[in-house]
């Protein structure tokens, strides 16, 4: 009988040596489920309101059963209290605080018993083996890893990585994409989470830095640092844009992804079922740079608007569809790339719409100002654009026109002043007559003009125009200020003066407190 206590003991922690080996997890985890296990029995035999306590020693295997008590002044639960005088006459000097241990007899497992510490065993060891692959696989977002397909289900793939299971969901996938169980696959971690199934892991083969990731392990001088990826855009399974720079001026960043004959492309290109792939070089020059992402395209010139993050640029007219790209791929992709919004228009769009704008300028001076076409025309090729940029130059820049003299220039910039004066006066009333608040008057950055928009929008008073969004003041479609050419930052500059009263009520109440506070002080 002895050695067969001896036998089952050893087999214990044999058992325990197994199961943290094969899950890859602590050993003491494995022997501390077991215990929770015997636990769990000994108090459904014992009582389960009794405080039952489980031993494995670590080095022999031998279990030791107890049962504990706290030592208390007044008894609640005669099951895990005892008090002071009953403690005592069990265990003399036993103060409050103090735990007295009675062992027990080991028990023998039943049927039902074993299946129950056999579950409490698994649960523990699956927690502790998903708290193993949540923290193993956290610090590893951003890799590439390869796994072998375990099951397909509605188009989501989970995947074996080897220690632990992965997805790839179906809009994470390449387009026409399929994988058979047991298929190899490479992808790229990009979320781990906690969940309450346990830790998930998911993997994308269309994210952007999948494809920079399989650059870096193509291009040994992106391993090496010498090339650098700035930035990547995919229409995963069709086209890409991926812009390098050479931190070695003796290294072409553009050649060496290419490879020689194209080979270390040509790899990528192959993991990404045929994707093509334009390698383009990044310049710090964000003019350049959208130059160089529109190709293959050729681009004639680029106008940048930085406020609006907008960039027009200029094609000749058999360029048009090269740069726009079927289904508008090219420029939607060197948008992504670039970050910015990309206008194209051909040369003959952009000579109409400047003689057309220029041609609107002349006929807006010659009315304004009752001048004949010549030198309504001289302004609006100087750059005046409007008829209060006239009033905001010195009569001296004026008169430097050439054509024009001191007398001329004076006439003009009294003219333009007088048509500026006469036209806010007539916004002024219309504010008035439309009701729109003096508050909204009083607030910068709104020309008369801006003013009358809002009050024909419906916006009267502070407060309607601080439940707006920026948004909806310039938005390209239905913007309420959209024909005024206010950046998003000026627009939400509007919105944020029109809200600050909002801020300056809550002060007074402040102050009204702490006065308050501080006469009552006296009095006490």
């Amino acid at each position: 009988m002895e050695n067969a206590a001896s036998l089952n003991r050893l087999e214990l922690l044999q058992v325990a040596d197994a199961v943290a080996r094969e899950k890859v997890i602590d050993r003491d985890i494995v022997l501390e489920a077991m215990e929770e296990a015997i636990q769990k029995a000994a108090r459904a035999k014992y009582g389960h309101e009794n405080d039952i306590r489980a031993n494995i020693d670590r080095g022999t295997g031998e279990i030791r059963l107890a049962r504990v008590r706290e030592v208390v002044e007044e008894v609640d639960n005669e099951a895990t209290q005892i008090s002071v005088a009953g403690a005592q006459r069990e265990k003399e000097g036993a103060v409050v605080g103090d735990l007295l241990i009675d062992p027990l007899p080991p028990i023998d497992f039943g049927r039902i018993a074993a299946q129950t510490a056999k579950q409490v065993i698994v649960q523990k060891v699956r927690e502790a083996e998903r708290e193993r692959q949540y923290h193993e696989y956290k610090d590893r977002v951003g890799e590439i890893v390869n796994g072998i397909v375990k099951r397909v289900e509605y188009g989501n793939v989970t995947v074996d990585l080897g220690k632990a299971d992965a997805v790839v969901r179906r809009d994470e996938m390449l387009p026409r994409e399929t994988f058979r169980q047991g298929d190899r696959i490479r992808a790229y971690i990009y979320d781990v989470r906690q969940e309450p199934r346990g830790p998930q892991i998911f993997l994308s083969r269309s994210h952007p830095q999948f494809m920079a990731k399989l650059f870096g392990q193509e291009v040994p001088e992106i391993y090496d640092g010498i090339i650098e990826v700035k930035a990547v855009a995919r229409d995963p399974g069709s086209r890409a844009k991926i812009a390098v720079i050479s931190n070695d001026p003796s290294i072409d960043p553009v050649g060496a992804c290419v490879g020689m004959r194209g080979s270390r492309v040509q790899a990528v290109v192959n993991e990404l079922q045929g994707e093509k792939i334009d390698i383009i070089q990044w310049s710090p020059d964000q003019a350049s740079f959208i130059v160089n992402a529109l190709a293959p395209a050729e681009v004639a010139k680029v106008v940048l608007d930085e406020d609006a993050n907008r960039i027009e640029v200029v094609v000749p007219d058999d360029q048009l569809s090269l740069a726009i790209g079927r289904r508008g791929q090219n420029v939607r992709l060197a948008s992504q790339l670039s970050g910015w919004d990309i206008d194209i228009l051909t040369e003959e769009e952009e000579s109409n719409r400047r003689q057309a704008e220029f041609a609107e300028r002349t006929q807006n001076f010659m009315t304004a100002l009752d001048v004949d076409e010549t030198i309504a025309q001289l302004l609006a090729s100087e750059g005046f654009t409007s008829v209060e940029d006239i009033t905001y130059s010195d009569v001296s820049e004026i008169a430097e026109i050439e054509g024009f003299d001191d007398e001329i220039a004076a006439e003009l910039h009294r003219r333009a002043q007088e048509y500026v004066e006469l036209t806010n006066s007539e916004l002024e009333a219309k504010r008035q007559e439309m009701g729109v608040s003096d508050d909204i008057v009083n607030l910068q950055l709104l020309t008369p003009a801006m003013i009358v928009a809002l009050g024909e929008a419906g916006v009267k008073e502070l407060d309607d125009l601080a439940d707006l969004s920026g948004d909806e003041l310039i938005s390209p479609e239905d913007g309420i200020l959209r024909e005024f050419g206010l950046t998003a930052d000026e627009a939400n500059q509007i919105v944020m003066a029109a809200r600050a009263h909002w801020f300056d009520d809550e002060e007074p109440e402040t102050d009204t407190a702490d006065a308050a506070n501080e006469e009552e002080i006296p009095a006490g």
